[in-house]
Order: C-alpha cells, then sequence, then structure tokens
C-alpha cells in the first residue's frame, strides 16, 4: 500500500475536503515529503462492509481511523454496537461429593444393629465383627485382583479371619496370634494349587490382607473381654466416628491448607484439628462417664492419640486405593462405598485403644 491510497474521509481532514492526496508537509515541491507520522493500520471490514447514507459501501472503520479522533466524531457508529463483557459466573456452593441424605441413614443404621448387638447378647458383636472382617476381605482381594492381576486366596483369608475374631474373644490376645499365624500358613498353602508365576506377590498379598483386616480388628473383641467390656467398644467407636466428624465438618467449612494433597487432597489440616478438638472433647467425657475408674484427663491423650491414629489410617487406605486407581473399596453401603471405606480408620485405632485403655484402667 502506498501514501496516496489513503485520502483523509470527506469532513474529518484539517483542510475541509479537497482533491488528490494532501500534502505531507508546508513545502509543497515536486519531490516527496519526508513521512512525520506512522500510517495507522485500519482493521478489516466486516463482511458486506458499512452502509453510508446512499446504501454504498463505506471504508470506514468501526473505531477511530486517527489517534486523536474520539467516539464522538462518529455519532453514525452507536457504542452499544460493541459486545458486552459476560456476566461472571455464579460462584459454585462446596459440595460434600457424596449422597449426605443415603449416608446418614445408612450410619444410622449399622449404629443401631451395632448397638443393639453389644448390649442384648455380647457373642452376636463378635460375630458382626466377623462378617464385616470376611465382606472387608472379599472387597480388598476383589480390588487387587482386578486392578492388580493380584491373587490373594480369598478362602483361606476368610475362614482364617474369621477364626481370628472368634480366637481373640474366647482365647484373649493368645489366641489372636496362633489364628494370625495359621491363616498365613494356610494362604501359602492354598496358593501352591495354581502355577507359580505371581506366586511371591499372592502369597504377600495374603499376608497382608490376613493383618490389615481380622488381626486389627481382633483387639476390638479383646476389648469386649473386659467387665465393662461394652463400653470401652463403644468408647472406641464414638472417638473415632467423633474424629472423622469433626475433620470433615471443619474441613469442609475452614479447610484451606491441604494435609497430604499427594495422598488424599481433600484432607487439610484446618480438618486435622478439628478431629483432635472434638476426639479430645469426647475422650474425656467417656473416660470420666462410661469407663470404671476412668479419669477425665485420659480422655484427652486418648482422643489425642484416636485422631492420630484415625487419620493415619484413612490415609493408608487412601494410599492402596490411589495405588489401584479406585475411588472406593466396593458399593455396598449408599453414600459410603464399601465396608473397607468405613472400617480405614477404624482398624488402625483399634489396637491403640486397647492398648491405652489396658495401661489406664486394665484389662479386666
Amino acid at each position: 500500500m502506498n501514501d496516496s491510497s489513503w485520502d483523509a474521509p470527506a469532513g474529518h481532514g484539517r483542510g475541509g475536503p479537497h482533491q488528490g492526496p494532501a500534502p505531507a508537509g508546508p513545502a509543497h515541491e515536486g519531490r516527496p515529503a519526508a513521512q512525520t507520522r506512522p500510517m495507522p493500520i485500519v482493521p478489516d471490514v466486516p463482511a458486506g462492509g458499512f452502509q453510508d447514507g446512499h446504501g454504498r459501501g463505506a471504508a470506514h472503520p468501526s473505531g477511530p481511523l486517527f489517534r486523536d479522533e474520539t467516539p464522538h466524531e462518529h455519532p453514525q457508529e452507536p457504542m452499544t454496537s460493541r459486545t458486552p463483557p459476560p456476566p461472571p459466573a455464579p460462584r459454585q456452593k462446596k459440595s460434600a461429593g457424596r449422597n449426605l441424605g443415603a449416608a446418614i441413614g445408612v450410619g444410622v443404621g449399622l449404629g443401631a444393629v451395632i448397638i443393639a448387638s453389644l448390649y442384648i447378647w455380647a457373642p452376636a458383636f463378635v460375630g458382626v465383627i466377623a462378617v464385616a472382617v470376611v465382606v472387608g476381605l472379599w472387597e480388598l482381594t476383589s480390588r487387587l485382583q482386578e486392578r492388580k492381576q493380584i491373587k490373594a486366596p480369598l478362602v483361606p483369608l476368610a475362614i482364617g479371619g474369621a477364626a481370628m475374631v472368634v480366637a481373640g474373644y474366647v482365647r484373649g490376645a493368645e489366641g489372636a496370634w496362633v489364628a494370625m499365624a495359621l491363616t498365613a500358613l494356610a494362604v501359602l498353602v492354598w496358593r501352591m494349587t495354581e502355577p507359580p508365576e505371581g506366586y511371591l506377590k499372592d502369597v504377600t498379598a495374603g499376608v497382608f490382607a490376613a493383618f490389615y483386616v481380622p488381626f486389627l480388628a481382633t483387639f476390638v473383641a479383646l476389648m469386649l473381654t473386659a467387665d465393662d467390656g461394652p463400653e470401652r467398644v463403644l468408647t472406641f467407636l464414638i472417638l473415632t466416628v467423633v474424629s472423622d466428624t469433626g475433620a470433615y465438618a471443619v474441613g469442609w467449612r475452614f479447610g484451606k491448607h491441604k494435609l497430604a494433597p499427594r495422598i488424599s487432597p481433600g484432607k487439610t489440616r484446618e480438618g486435622l484439628v478439628g478431629a483432635v478438638t472434638f476426639a479430645m472433647a469426647a475422650g474425656a467425657l467417656c473416660m470420666q462417664f462410661m469407663i470404671d475408674d476412668g479419669a477425665w484427663w485420659q480422655g484427652l491423650l486418648l482422643g489425642l492419640a484416636v485422631a492420630a491414629s484415625a487419620t493415619l489410617g484413612d490415609l493408608g487406605e487412601s494410599m492402596i486405593k490411589r495405588d489401584l486407581g479406585i475411588k472406593d473399596m466396593g458399593t455396598l453401603l449408599p453414600g459410603h462405598g464399601g465396608i473397607m471405606d468405613r472400617l480405614d480408620s477404624l482398624l488402625p485405632t483399634a489396637p491403640v485403644v486397647w492398648l491405652l485403655l489396658a495401661l489406664f484402667v486394665g484389662t479386666g
């Protein structure tokens, strides 16, 4: 494009209408004058062009031609022709991520079954523990086989796991250890009936499952053998549930700083503070009014330990699920996931509560 094509539109030049190109400077010699002002770049005209008063296409762009022009110099171009900016998106409300109605209903139902079996007939509660252990083992071994092709033998695990819980209730800690050893041996022998490929990883996963689910659950049965056994088990359940609830409520409302983002992005440090606070308060009340010879300060220590063990247990199962690439271990409990998704904080907390209660008030 050369300079002769930039004729100023009528009525907009500084010297009024004229014919031909305007001189570039004060001298009117025949030689070209030096350009003293950069030529503006005219934006592309939309398809169909602009229409002047006679219906002909006009070449004037939609904005000012020169830098000193303002939109008021072109009254035929309304300012409303520009597209207004989109309104800001509405702020999203925090979501719990689960069906809270179903979760509360299932939780109340499970609590009713546990309390009824615990206070009506203690052996029935041992049966509830055994059923939970078997279902948890089924969920864990199924996910291992689906996601990692690890075939931990379920039959010896289920039989040995149930026997472990019963042995702990009947024979105490010694019976639980013997049942654990026999279960591990049964896993090694049972796997020998299949080809040797993958034997080591299968039996390793089987022994891990035997320790992780039934052996840790046996400590709940050991609590039940004390004179105030139902109250000890109820204290254990209350503190664990209160810790989880405090972590959820405080973390959902105030959580900003991640606790372990690579393991469980939803957990926050504020939630951990909530778990500790709620568990310590509940522990002081339970030890003072439910446990024989218990003291409130012991409850504070017990609540602190429960908050720590429950959080670590939750993170531990989150680590397993992240390695497997799943969100929940199962779908048996609406709003909760599977049985293992409810046992994650209970299992590692059981030996902690049993040990501290034994130290504070004895095992009788």
